[in-house]
Order: C-alpha cells, then sequence, then structure tokens
C-alpha cells in the first residue's frame, strides 16, 4: 500500500493567511525551522497508478500540481490518477476541493448519510456540482466498521469506516450533537499483505474500536491538531477548548502521545496539525519530545508505503 500525504496541516494550514503566531511568523519569514504545510488530505493507492483522494481539501489544486503520481497519463490530453474520492466527514476543510475538481467530474464520491445530508442541504456541494458533467456520483457507506467496502477504479484495498468522536462543522444542524457519522476514520487494508493503515484525522476521544485499530495497524496517521487542550483559548484565537472542537491534545496523560506509546505500531505519525501547534517548530522541546516517543510529523509530499 502508497499513502501519499497531501496536506498535513489544520484549517488555514502554515503559514494561515491572517495569523502571526509565532509559528506562522517564523514559518513566513524564515526565521523559525517550520515548515509550509496545506490543509489535510492524503491519497492512497495498491499500484502506484490508480489513487483513492481521501478528503479533498481547499489546496487540492497546489496539492495535486505538487504530486506527479497524480497527474494525467502521458499521451491523455485530460484525466487524473484519482479514481474515486472519500470524505470522512463534512468540514469545509475537508470538502472544499471538490468545487475546484469540478473540470474532472464525474468522480464517485464515498461518504455516510450524515455527511451527504449536509453537503446537500447546508453546504451545498453535491447539488451545485451536478452542472459539471452530472457532477458527484455519490456511493453511500454505513457506519459498521464491518464487512468495509471497495472503491471504483482501485483495486486491492478494503476500506473499513471507524465511528469518530468528533464535532460536526458550524453549519451542520448536527454541530454539538454528535450522531454517528458526522466524522469517520478509515482502517484501510491491503488485501495482498492483511497490512493496515488507521486514519484519523480527527479524534477526541479513543473508543475501544479506536483502540483495536491502532493495535491491528502497522500504521498510524492520528490527530495531532493541538499541543494542548486550551490551546486556541491561551493564544487569544478561540474561547473553546480543542475537545469541543473534537481533537484530542496531543500532550498529558489523556493526549495521543500517551495512546499511541501503548501499541506496537512499525510507524506514528501525527496528522492534520493546526498552526498554533508548537511540534511544528522543529528546534522545540515539543517536537523533539515527539521524536523521542518515536512519534513523526507528517509534511506534505510524504510518501509512506506500508
Amino acid at each position: 500500500m502508497y499513502i501519499l500525504i497531501l496536506g498535513s496541516g489544520a484549517g488555514g494550514g502554515v503559514p494561515q493567511w491572517n495569523c502571526h503566531c509565532d509559528n506562522c511568523a517564523g514559518c513566513r519569514n524564515k526565521t523559525l525551522p517550520v515548515r509550509e504545510r496545506t490543509q489535510s488530505s492524503i491519497a492512497v493507492s495498491s499500484n502506484r497508478k490508480d489513487w483513492v483522494l481521501i478528503n479533498a481539501s481547499p489546496d487540492i489544486r497546489q496539492q495535486i500540481n505538487q504530486s506527479p503520481l497524480l497527474w494525467p497519463a502521458d499521451g491523455q490530453q485530460r484525466g487524473t490518477a484519482i479514481k474515486s474520492i472519500i470524505l470522512t466527514d463534512s468540514q469545509i476543510d475537508h470538502t472544499t476541493g471538490l468545487l475546484t475538481l469540478r473540470e474532472g467530474l464525474p468522480l464517485p464520491v464515498y461518504c455516510t448519510d450524515v455527511v451527504y445530508e449536509d453537503l446537500s442541504t447546508a453546504f451545498p456541494v453535491f447539488p451545485m456540482l451536478k452542472h459539471w458533467h452530472g457532477g458527484l456520483q455519490r456511493r453511500a457507506i454505513g457506519t459498521t466498521h464491518e464487512p468495509g467496502f471497495q472503491v471504483e477504479g482501485v483495486a486491492g484495498l478494503t476500506f473499513h469506516p471507524v465511528v469518530l468522536e468528533s464535532n460536526a462543522p458550524p453549519y451542520s444542524k448536527y454541530r454539538d450533537n454528535i450522531v454517528d457519522g458526522n466524522n469517520i476514520g478509515l482502517q484501510i487494508v491491503d488485501n495482498a499483505t492483511g497490512k493496515s493503515v488507521f486514519y484519523a484525522p480527527g479524534c477526541v476521544q479513543a473508543s475501544d474500536l479506536v483502540k483495536n485499530m491502532l493495535e491491528q495497524s502497522s500504521c498510524a496517521l492520528f490527530d495531532g491538531t493541538l499541543w494542548l487542550d486550551d490551546e486556541m483559548i491561551q493564544k487569544g484565537f478561540s474561547n473553546r477548548l480543542g475537545s469541543q472542537m473534537g481533537h484530542m491534545p496531543v500532550n498529558g496523560p489523556d493526549g495521543t502521545v500517551a495512546l499511541l506509546q501503548e501499541y506496537d505500531i512499525e510507524r506514528k505519525i501525527l496528522i492534520h496539525i493546526n498552526n498554533t501547534n508548537p511540534v511544528l517548530d522543529e528546534s522545540s522541546t515539543a517536537n523533539a519530545y515527539l521524536r523521542d516517543n518515536g512519534i513523526e510529523l507528517a509534511y506534505d509530499g510524504m510518501q509512506i508505503t506500508i
């Protein structure tokens, strides 16, 4: 299985266009070792030719142009190596890129009923895009882990939904009223080897199923949004805790690092990193703490083979 990290940042990316926090300023002015990051998205393949896009970030055009494996094949006037799309939620950060992909429609899009509802009403991407070559071809996926599903055009992989406790977007009627399907992670299994990756860019609590996924995984791409639960409050950017927004903190006894250390996983990688998180500064003690615990930080363009 091959995984491309197209975007490793949380909403706004790094540097965020209107932000002058330490990380954004240091990245913009080249005064800190902070990498630029676009907003969260990955692509997965079993053969490095046919890819499924998981979440369509607002930065998708830039991400594809920086990823030759996703370009049209030689001899094609128009085309793409992206055969299908899976959405893990209905957040703007993970769905706005669908608008950019309009020239390449139709494309199959796999999502839960709740996500489809949000994207047909409050943020009506599906009805809007019907005007481009028939639009997004919705494929329904459930919220039960088994039996999993395959996607059109990408052989050799099985995708298992993992219900996550994380909040719906502000425009959703399910905001602060979590129901199954608002947010899912994915256990992605290579049918040939049986190895799996667990992708969970937004997770506030480790359920028994989440723990089971971590125990089975060869690679975990896990929520690393905030260093501290009250990080956004401390910095004056929000009045909400990270846990209220659907993210567990990286640090602390109930944080991501402590959770990942309970499992013998070949590669432990944090993804969906907010611009305020001190781990982004590669010279920081927070970044060193990750390295000391055998945890990597995802970056744009990162390639992973499982």
